[in-house]
């Protein structure tokens, strides 16, 4: 797996800076409501396909991770 570093990041021009998906408009948080809606991978790449496998693990990863993760993405840009 890819480090999310590579698959996420903030910007504040887009979706007031919540953490996306790069290129997209997807935010994190949206995949983990989808995923806890019990929507597969499958069916969230079928819906939204700007989005890979890859992509749902990386904001999964960022969620494990927690809040060090926003501060990462800030102080990188």
């Amino acid at each position: 797996m890819q480090h999310w570093q590579e698959r996420i990041s903030i910007n504040s021009e887009i979706r007031f800076g919540k953490p996306c998906i790069k290129g997209t408009r997807i935010a994190v948080r949206d995949i983990l409501s989808w995923l806890a809606s019990e929507m597969t991978f499958e069916q969230i790449i079928e819906d939204f396909p700007p989005l890979t496998r890859e992509d749902i693990l990386a904001a999964l990863e960022f969620a494990a991770s927690g809040e060090e993760n926003s501060k990462t993405l800030i102080n990188a840009t």
